[in-house]
């Protein structure tokens, strides 16, 4: 029981499963030495004195015609010889001599058999764990740069960061602690597998969630998430709080939360934007910090075009583009943004749309240019003083 014990606190198994792992070893060896292999052999074990009992297990079927194993079947008539109350369908065990006296072999496969169920055991429970935990943060340290794969330590398990999981601009080194989102969990054939990650837009939720007490009440709801890890995300939020502002809830005083955030996160830039039942105006607040003229949305094809002040174009389309690229992730509509004085032709008509009610000024080069007798006077009297400039220099 000491042993017992032992395992159950150092794998985090359950005393059921332990002793099932030794019933299934003692029922392996006696086979090996007592029985043949295709008997159906059970075992029942008893913690209290460690004494165990041994028994042949067959399945009743109602006539001999229906035996298909011999060796695991008995008719119903034969069946109740052994157990009076057998019935068809059912399973009837008769009890064995009891063995105590295991040569070498036989002791080595319940050796064997209790490591494998064991270790089975032990990846249930992982798997079971770290199940619950999928989607979640987790804090781990570096224990290796295998390649271009990072091999996190979760505790009880290892976590795999694959390349397309990582963040361009971050390098890992080994003994570094880092919070990272479990993103997978499987049971392959070589064992269980799981998948962090540190670029996942999931990666800035959770963060969020966990500094900003709003969020993980249900006060305040993140509605979607759009990132370029390292560089820039963009995240939507929204409350049905009245007298809450949820900008200001996951900022925080001083911006200490969102600080924290950041710090966690390096250079990359968050942008929080209010989210709006109204796509226009989502439109417009995923675009911030740029100022929208108006919005023209074509719903049946999920674009928009957006109109901007001439002043406003680069810091709505961002560097690179980056700043509509987010917008348009975090909206779900294909952005194109242009000038507000300019003529935007929809989609569907291919017609110009008319910008707004006032007159369009004529083009610079359209302005007709002035005439010698239109020429004012301080214009007369520089061009003189000029040409009597020249005229001294030629006569030089």
């Amino acid at each position: 029981m000491a042993a017992i014990n032992q395992v159950v606190d150092e794998k985090g198994l359950t005393q059921e499963q332990v002793i099932e792992t030794i019933e299934a070893a003692i029922a392996a060896a006696y086979r090996r030495d007592y029985a043949k292999p295709d008997h159906h052999i059970e075992v029942k074990f008893n913690v209290v004195d460690a004494s165990f009992k041994v028994y042949r297990a067959y399945d009743v079927v109602a006539t001999e015609e229906e035996i298909t194993e011999r060796a695991r079947e008995l008719t119903l008539e034969a069946a109740k010889e052994i157990d009076k109350k057998a019935v068809v369908g059912e399973q009837v065990r008769e009890e064995l001599p009891h063995q105590a006296d295991f040569g070498r072999i036989a002791a080595q496969t319940a050796k064997q058999v209790i490591i494998q169920r064991l270790r089975e055991a032990e990846r249930d429970v992982l798997f079971n764990e770290f199940k619950n935990h999928e989607l979640e943060l987790m804090v781990g340290t570096v224990q290796q740069v295998d390649g271009k794969n990072v091999v996190i330590n979760l505790g009880k398990i290892n976590g795999i960061m694959i390349p397309r999981e990582q963040v361009p601009t971050e390098e890992y080194h080994v003994g570094q602690r880092l919070k990272v989102l479990v993103k997978e969990v499987a049971d392959t054939g070589r064992g269980l597998q799981v998948i962090v990650s540190r670029s996942d837009p999931r990666l800035i939720s959770a963060l969020f969630k966990k500094e900003v007490p709003e969020i993980d009440e249900g006060a305040v709801e993140i509605k979607a998430v759009a990132r370029e890890a390292g560089s820039r995300t963009k995240i939507a939020i929204y409350t049905e709080v009245d007298g809450l502002d949820p900008v200001g809830s996951c900022v925080g005083q001083r911006g200490t939360r969102v600080q924290a955030i950041l710090a966690e996160v390096g250079e990359e830039k968050i942008d929080i934007t209010i989210w709006d039942e109204n796509p226009d105006q989502f439109i417009v607040n995923a675009l911030s910090p740029a100022q929208v003229s108006r919005v023209e949305r074509h719903e049946e094809e999920k674009h928009a075009i957006v109109f901007v002040e001439e002043d406003q174009l680069s810091l709505a389309i961002g560097r690179a583009g980056q700043n509509v690229r987010l917008a348009s992730k975090i909206t779900g509509y294909t952005l194109d943004v242009e000038r507000a004085d300019g003529v935007a032709r929809t989609r569907k008509t291919d017609e110009p749309v008319a910008e707004s009610a006032e007159p369009t000024p004529a083009p610079a080069e359209a302005t007709p240019e002035a005439t010698p007798e239109e020429t004012p006077a301080p214009a007369k009297a520089a061009k003189a003083k000029a040409a009597k400039t020249k005229s001294a220099k030629t006569k030089k």
